[in-house]
């Protein structure tokens, strides 16, 4: 009988998906943080999105999982959105 390739803790298709989804998330907001004008506040930001990451990082539901995409999918449009009026 042969083994199978796939280490022991491989991820399934969803699973993969959902963390692909979860680090475009994570690049996206580092990006927007990047135009931040004041360096202070830029480095808060900076830490404050890595210690969200970090402290969500060992939730497994589906469903949690959705729902935290979901709401930093909203924070970075506000984020987005308060850039582009104070560029204004």
């Amino acid at each position: 009988m042969a083994a199978s390739r796939l280490p022991p803790a491989a991820l399934t298709l969803k699973q993969f998906m959902r963390r692909q989804q979860v680090l475009l998330l994570y690049r996206k907001i580092l990006r927007a943080i990047r135009q931040v004008p004041s360096d202070s506040d830029r480095k808060y930001l900076q830490d404050w999105a890595r210690e969200e990451f970090k402290r969500n990082k060992s939730a497994t539901g589906e469903d949690t999982i959705r729902m935290m995409i979901t709401q930093g999918n909203m924070q970075l449009k506000e984020l987005e959105r308060t850039l582009a009026l104070a560029k204004s």
